[in-house]
């Protein structure tokens, strides 16, 4: 298996941007089930602008990621560029009989959400200079945060296991849609179990929203519908685009709790957010 991501800085120093990425970019192997073997860099960068070291210091952050999930970085490419982006190509394996995809959830599954919600609000507020320290550390923690052990514990649920994606740029409808996209089934999500980032819900209720926000709910606005008691500033984090999200998964009703209990055994900051119910195809309803 293989995937690409590269992207532009979201945070300021550059060892931190270089995990980040390498995070964001192994997800998708994560998120079919796969592992990760070997990965190429990707490098646009502005050398007479900003000079060989931060550049020293993206490449170090990501051999520090990368070696952490088992991934050897056996080369990559650069070109000069007046904007800095950064990012990998990732080669995998996983067992052809055993891909988690995207699709094929089924009624009564429980969702799964392995990382709380709201880097992108957060990212936000960095770049406006209205994030305290302590949204900033969380921020960067959960992004620079590896899918892998998630995945590991998965893994030892093979039948369990209906659906599986990581939360990234279209938020996390956005994704969930993939999951039943077709099927004459809906998503009931729970505002009150949603986890959210030190510091996310007052970032979205004082407008720290991302321009990707307003197109994630406009490219779903016709299936998604939010109770009227539930607080409109919930609607905007479970439309925030993240990087380097979580897992969300479809696993079977039968077997959610004992999947949850060995995530959460493992460290993850797991949590049920809601279940796949009948209804009308590719409905999302956020209910309290």
């Amino acid at each position: 298996m293989q995937t690409v991501d590269f992207f532009t800085p979201i945070v300021d120093d550059p060892f931190t941007f270089g995990q980040i990425a390498v995070a964001n970019s192994l997800s998708d192997v994560y998120a079919m089930g796969g592992e990760p073997l070997t990965a190429l860099n990707i490098v646009c960068y502005p050398m007479a602008e900003f000079g060989p070291e931060p550049l020293a210091a993206i490449l170090a952050g990501a051999h520090d990621t990368a070696k952490e999930a088992g991934v050897l970085i056996v080369g990559g490419h650069s070109v000069e560029d007046s904007q800095l982006k950064f990012g990998m190509a990732v080669t995998g394996v996983v067992d052809r009989d055993k891909i988690w995809r995207n699709h094929g959830a089924r009624v009564g599954d429980r969702l799964i959400l392995t990382k709380p919600l709201g880097t992108g609000v957060l990212a936000t507020a960095l770049k406006r200079d209205q994030l305290d320290g302590a949204g900033q550390r969380a921020l960067e923690d959960s992004m620079r945060r590896l899918n892998r052990r998630a995945a590991e514990v998965l893994r030892n649920f093979p039948a369990a296991v209906h659906a599986c994606t990581d939360v990234t740029g279209f938020g996390l409808v956005g994704h969930l849609a993939e999951m039943i996209d077709g099927d004459p089934l809906g998503l009931r999500l729970s505002a009150g179990a949603l986890p959210l980032l030190s510091g996310a819900y007052q970032a979205a209720a004082g407008g720290a929203l991302a321009g990707g926000l307003h197109r994630n709910r406009a490219h779903c606005e016709q299936r998604f519908s939010r109770a009227a008691e539930v607080d409109r500033v919930l609607e905007d984090l479970v439309f925030d685009p993240q990087t380097s999200g979580g897992l969300v998964v479809a696993v079977d009703q039968a077997q959610a709790s004992e999947v949850l209990e060995a995530l959460c055994g493992a460290g993850e900051p797991a949590v049920v957010i809601g279940e796949v119910v009948d209804g009308e195809a590719g409905c999302i309803l956020l209910a309290p």
